[in-house]
């Protein structure tokens, strides 16, 4: 089992993940961007679809989702504990008998059969989470398609400006009094952050030249050391996923970048309109609009958006 398996079953198995991750879109803005996009993509592609893989299903966000609409789908993840939190999201919407829950890591999809789901689709990035076989994955993922796929990767050029940005994540709490315990970091630690921030160009160039923000090895050793790192995370180029998805046979490919308007605003301004019902609906259709215009889909806040169609 490669290291990029080992680290992220590790880590997104954790017992608090399941409730942590089901609670995002109540503490920061850049989720609730990110996955408004999503959702507006999949209820305007689900025509003729009957049959759904969920790759990296997490807490349960989209299968539900889809589930609500009718749809069979298959819930698969890596976490037990996000699967555990997903079935009982799913129970209290009344669609548990329309997901299956499958816990499996996404490297290997063998036990599916080619096309045998209408829609396949992989959001927040556990694509990216399989380095080195980030390829691979996306090509298995292809392969049980039989309609669409859509995905979401870790955007290299959206992710780069953390390195010169300690504080990125303040930008988008949206209760600083929060008893989220990541909220309740950030906060404490934004002097000490900014304090102790120093640009490292090297860094930087780096990650814009190899798409891996962390150190590999650094990650492994800490992994034998017994310690939870995050998950290696491979971030990608938008020519460089249209072509890896133009060349396993994917057609009509676009693409966007979910928070590329959002990261232009600061925290108290968006606090404000999220605060309010009118200007928040408007704020996430202009979003939408924007953050689909090619020229800035790799800005998006953290992920790269993809649909296409299999033919």
């Amino acid at each position: 089992m490669d290291y990029s398996t080992k680290i992220s079953e590790r880590m997104w198995n954790q017992p608090d993940k399941g409730e942590l991750e089901a609670e995002r879109e109540l503490t920061f803005i850049d989720d609730i961007v990110q996955k408004a996009h999503i959702q507006r993509e999949l209820l305007s592609n689900i025509d003729g679809i009957e049959t759904v893989f969920d790759g990296g299903a997490g807490s349960g966000r989209f299968s539900i989702l889809l589930a609500k609409q009718g749809l069979n789908v298959t819930h698969f993840d890596i976490s037990q504990p996000m699967i555990d939190k997903a079935k009982e999201l799913a129970q209290k919407e009344g669609v548990e008998d329309r997901i299956t829950f499958v816990k499996g890591a996404l490297e290997d999809l063998s036990a599916f059969k080619d096309r045998s789901f209408d829609l396949v689709m992989s959001f927040d990035s556990p694509i990216s989470y399989t380095y080195p076989n980030q390829n691979k994955t996306i090509k298995e993922l292809v392969r049980i398609a039989d309609k669409r796929i859509m995905i979401s990767v870790s955007s290299r050029l959206g992710a780069l400006p953390y390195l010169s940005n300690p504080i990125q994540k303040n930008q988008f709490i949206l209760d600083k009094d929060s008893k989220d315990e990541w909220v309740r970091w950030c906060l404490k630690s934004k002097d000490q952050m900014i304090e102790s921030f120093s640009l490292n160009k090297e860094s930087l160039i780096r990650t814009y030249e190899t798409g891996l923000m962390c150190d590999v090895e650094e990650s492994k050793k800490a992994y034998d050391r017994g310690e939870v790192p995050w998950s290696i995370s491979y971030h990608f180029m938008p020519d460089e996923l249209e072509e890896i998805l133009s060349g396993y046979g994917v057609k009509n490919i676009s693409m966007a970048g979910p928070g590329a308007f959002a990261r232009t605003i600061p925290n108290e301004i968006l606090v404000k309109i999220m605060n309010d019902e009118e200007q928040r609906k408007d704020f996430l259709d202009f979003c939408y609009m924007y953050d689909s215009n090619p020229y800035v889909c790799g800005m998006g806040k953290d992920n790269l958006f993809a649909k296409g169609e299999i033919k």
